[in-house]
């Protein structure tokens, strides 16, 4: 795993009377477990990738308390996990990461909604969107709109969030409806403490097995004619449920100001830059406390109207902080509002951006520009000039500047298995011409980026195979499509080669099997090797370590007919296989597995293993790659065709000669791939590979010494 909860999940233990000190995902976990859930389980994905990590390292306090761990294959599994929360009085939480977790949960997550649920139901989503979102721009708020669920989206302090997942199952419960939790990335690890309660352990749990089933019920399925049933339920008995709850529990709170006659609405996830943002204008303290009226919703769906108009009555006018777009809450307070004939001024998107995260720059522009339409008694030039000198601070910056700083793209981590094969498909490109790549989700969409450059579309996970299906009967070359071992297991097995194979596509299939779900924390999944096998592999000094078969053995089993599998570091085989794979007369899939060990966790593992060995005394050979300045000619070809951070330029020390020349840094890792580029695309012969010792035998020594006096010898006085 990236991240070792071990000490923390300790803090998971903590009872009444005792205080819990640590960041959000812990606060979460302690108040699913303090809810008396009965089953956990969902999918890794930032930010929420660590709780499932939490959830997955805490089995065994999650066995004593009878608590099911489920590690799902992907989010509509997850989803489809809370299915046994409708007939029985069982609390179920899962989690993932959105909007792309809640597409692939959708049609789970509305037959779930239908009938509605009997035990409580709370879904922990991470909700990616902004400037620092990894996904397309989108927010859950539509899918619990359109389906019936809660949106909760508590303020960002762990007291508060850790009540809104206790209050979170037993709203869901009170009105039948699922509940959403949605926590932005400074949700996720914002630190704090909270007061402790005592873990409840479910009266039905895997401790406390049930002994029959529910009796059939047609009115508790997600179909027609009883669906037209579950519609009218919805807003005749749910909605007003969970508003009540709502109301009753003080779960949305108003803060008083001194200012009555203006009033802000937020998001209860914004509530923390709200406040920052109002410091600049002299409105709020350190401590929180504001001078604007403000209604924070900690649910943000459904609404309750009376809340609402009582808030906006009588005020000068009112702004609404809903971060994203469209502006679902904006517009549906604005509804409210022109029923009950209430004319309070109304803004929001008119003087915040439409998109984009809202941090403090932002919410501070919007506010200096509603407080001066609507008040224009109240000083907001101080705050003006700040945000213009924050402007005039970058561009001074930029000038100071002698030229514009180059693009630096994400890129493959250090001896990444995947760097070698994007290499390997550029060289293969020299031979076969251009073809067509549809890429996919995970560690290798990097190599959409400089130098590589390669992938045509992104789909979705695991949906690369699939996406290349309208473009290969129109192409006069086979297309490659290039996917990870997590994508293959969540999505790519049933939606892209089971459908290739049924419909007899001739295409190419890049599976890329580094052992785990890698981009999000490398989380094990079921093609990862055994620990045995890792260690096996280290002791014969091998990097190939994946005796798991598995994907290969599914590949077989549905009947597909052309496979190779190819170390990854092996560019010249990956290049010539490749080749193979275009240019074959072999009509159907084919599918080349590149194989090789995700690169940090082989690292991980390493490191300790060798350090141990060094105490001991035991013999350790390093491999370490070089770049022989007097050969080096400063083209920088081998720079292009590996991208590697380690492989950078330095001053030529030759004062004849211009170009800088390549240089190996320390951090290598001593995968090879430089030296194995420069062999396969016939590079210069400057790269060198060198043995570095430690520990080395007698013999060694003696050795090593002579050749040392040798070419001391050789050399000039």
């Amino acid at each position: 795993m990236e991240v070792s909860f071990t000490k923390e999940i300790e803090s998971l233990r903590l009872g009444a009377g005792e205080t819990f000190h640590g960041e959000g995902i812990l606060a979460i976990t302690k108040g699913l477990l303090q809810s008396g859930v009965a089953y956990v389980g969902g999918y890794q994905g930032a930010p929420v990738s660590h709780l499932m990590d939490v959830l997955v390292q805490a089995r065994g306090l999650m066995a004593e308390l009878g608590v099911h761990v489920e590690a799902c294959s992907n989010e509509a599994s997850a989803a489809a996990m809370l299915g046994a929360s409708i007939h029985y009085p069982i609390r179920g939480a899962v989690t993932w990461k959105s909007i792309v977790g809640t597409n692939v949960a959708a049609d789970a997550l509305s037959n779930l909604s239908s009938p509605g649920v009997t035990g409580g139901v709370l879904i922990v989503i991470g909700e990616d969107y902004g400037e620092g979102a990894s996904v397309i721009q989108e927010r859950t708020h539509a899918y619990a709109l359109k389906s019936g669920m809660i949106l909760l989206d508590p303020r960002p302090d762990l007291a508060q969030m850790v009540d809104m997942v206790e209050h979170g199952f037993a709203m869901s419960e009170a009105s039948n409806m699922p509940a959403m939790m949605e926590l932005r990335i400074r949700a996720c690890h914002v630190r704090g403490s909270f007061a402790a309660r005592d873990n409840r352990m479910p009266s039905i749990s895997t401790r406390a097995l049930m002994q029959q089933p529910a009796q059939f019920d047609y009115s508790r399925l997600a179909h027609p004619p009883v669906t037209f049933t579950h519609e009218k339920l919805k807003y005749e008995e749910r909605i007003p449920a969970a508003r009540r709850y709502i109301v009753e529990h003080q779960l949305n709170e108003l803060h008083a100001g001194k200012l009555s006659d203006l009033g802000l609405i937020v998001q209860g996830g914004l509530y923390n830059t709200l406040v920052r943002a109002l410091q600049q204008f002299g409105l709020a303290d350190a401590f929180g406390e504001l001078d604007v009226p403000t209604l924070v919703l900690n649910v943000t769906s459904p609404l309750v109207p009376q809340q609402i108009t009582d808030f906006c009555q009588g005020k000068r006018a009112v702004l609404v902080l809903e971060e994203g777009q469209p502006e679902y809450i904006e517009q549906e307070i604005a509804t409210l509002l022109r029923r009950q004939d209430i004319q309070t001024p109304l803004a929001g998107k008119d003087v915040l951006p439409m998109g984009g995260e809202y941090n403090v720059e932002v919410m501070a522009t919007g506010l200096a520009k509603w407080l001066a339409r609507v008040a224009p008694e109240l000083d907001v030039q101080d705050v003006q000039s700040w945000l213009a000198a924050n402007q005039q601070r970058r561009g001074e910056v930029g000038q100071a500047l002698p030229e514009p700083l180059p693009a630096r793209p994400p890129g493959f981590c250090i001896g990444c298995p995947e760097r070698p094969v994007f290499s390997a498909i550029k060289l293969a490109q020299q031979t076969v011409g251009p073809v067509h790549v549809a890429a996919d989700i995970g560690c290798h969409s990097f190599g959409t980026f400089e130098p590589f450059t390669t992938g045509h579309t992104i789909l979705g996970f695991g949906m690369s195979l699939a996406s290349r299906a309208g473009v290969s009967p129109h192409m006069n070359k086979r297309v490659l499509a290039i996917m990870g071992d997590g994508g293959f297991w969540h999505n790519g097995l049933v939606s892209g080669v089971q459908a290739a194979l049924f419909n007899g596509d001739d295409a190419v299939l890049l599976i890329f099997k580094n052992g785990y779900t890698s981009a999000t924390g490398t989380q094990d999944i079921i093609s990862t090797p055994s620990e045995d096998a890792k260690f096996n592999a280290e002791d014969k000094g091998s990097s190939l370590v994946h005796t798991n078969q598995t994907i290969e053995n599914a590949l077989q089993g549905l009947g597909v007919k052309w496979m190779r599998v190819v170390n990854t570091y092996e560019v010249a085989k990956m290049r010539d296989t490749l080749e193979e794979a275009f240019t074959t007369p072999f009509n159907g899939l084919k599918v080349i597995v590149a194989e090789g060990e995700c690169q940090l966790e082989r690292q991980r593992r390493v490191k300790p293993w060798i350090a141990g060995l060094l105490k001991k005394g035991k013999r350790v050979v390093r491999v370490k790659y070089g770049v022989d300045e007097d050969v080096c000619t400063g083209d920088h070809a081998c720079i292009r065709l590996s991208a590697c951070p380690t492989l950078t330029l330095r001053d030529n020390p030759d004062p004849l000669k211009v170009d800088p020349i390549a240089t190996v840094i320390d951090g290598c890792v001593g995968c090879g791939l430089c030296g194995e580029n420069a062999h396969a695309a016939t590079l210069c012969p400057s790269f060198y590979r060198a043995e570095v010792i430690q520990n080395p035998k007698w013999h060694e020594r003696l050795v090593h010494g002579l050749r040392g006096a040798i070419v001391r010898a050789l050399q000039p006085a």
